[in-house]
């Protein structure tokens, strides 16, 4: 959601009326995505927001993306206190990696350790969590990527989102890529899938991968260009895992 000319109400309700005409019986999670949406001091307006999206009508639930060093125990015990009739409540953090020398290089300005505390007190407050991790970020290796992966396996996590590093038009990785100033595992389509398979093999059986792949818009997107639709990556991992079987 963003905040402006069109209130919460109305952009669930522009989103129902999108894909009802295709899934006519589809029930709908209220999805907190872009930017950082917890980083405020009036956590008074965000419950009351989170309130709001959760009162429109056909709405089963609410994720909430944002930050590991963006929410305390006193705000993640407020949130969890909304579930109510049934309804899901789930915390989703951008991780990125395990690695802290990983996150200075790229200014992330969190630590592994922010992700592992609010995990850990998400977890305790009695909600789902999910983690986000790109694969690929400079100087990482296979095996740095697969110890995340790892270090996850020891967290209370539920959800996975993984997908491969890309280098966006008029970013400073951009800048730096362009420069040769950074060290990047340029992935094909083949060798991601790859990797991928081993993450399905390493990762906890009982934690679901929501995701494999991103797609930026065309214009934006530098590199990898690998012109495949996600469904279409996610085929090709499905049938590397058949022939690993």
């Amino acid at each position: 959601f963003a905040e402006g000319a069109v209130n919460i109400e109305q952009q669930l309700e522009k989103g129902k009326h999108f894909f009802a005409r295709k899934y006519p019986d589809m029930r709908y999670l209220a999805y907190f995505q872009a930017y950082t949406n917890t980083h405020t001091d009036d956590k008074d307006r965000l419950i009351s927001l989170y309130q709001r999206a959760l009162a429109v009508k056909d709405v089963e639930g609410l994720i909430i993306g944002t930050r590991p060093d963006c929410v305390d125990r006193d705000l993640l015990t407020r949130i969890a206190s909304l579930r109510s009739d049934g309804k899901l409540i789930m915390m989703e953090y951008g991780a990125e990696t395990s690695h802290d020398i990983t996150l200075e290089a790229v200014n992330r300005c969190h630590s592994w350790q922010d992700t592992v505390n609010a995990v850990t007190m998400t977890s305790q407050c009695g909600m789902p969590v999910g983690i986000h991790l790109i694969m690929g970020l400079p100087g990482e290796t296979e095996e740095m990527m697969l110890e995340t992966i790892n270090r996850v396996n020891l967290l209370p996590v539920d959800v996975v989102k993984i997908h491969q590093l890309q280098i966006i038009r008029g970013t400073r990785l951009a800048q730096q890529y362009e420069n040769g100033q950074v060290e990047i595992t340029m992935f094909t389509p083949e060798s991601y899938a790859r990797l991928c398979c081993k993450i399905v093999k390493a990762l906890r059986k009982d934690i679901a991968i929501e995701r494999f792949v991103s797609s930026s818009p065309a214009d934006l997107l530098i590199a990898p260009r690998w012109g495949l639709k996600n469904y279409e990556f996610t085929a090709i991992v499905n049938r590397m895992l058949k022939d690993i079987d």
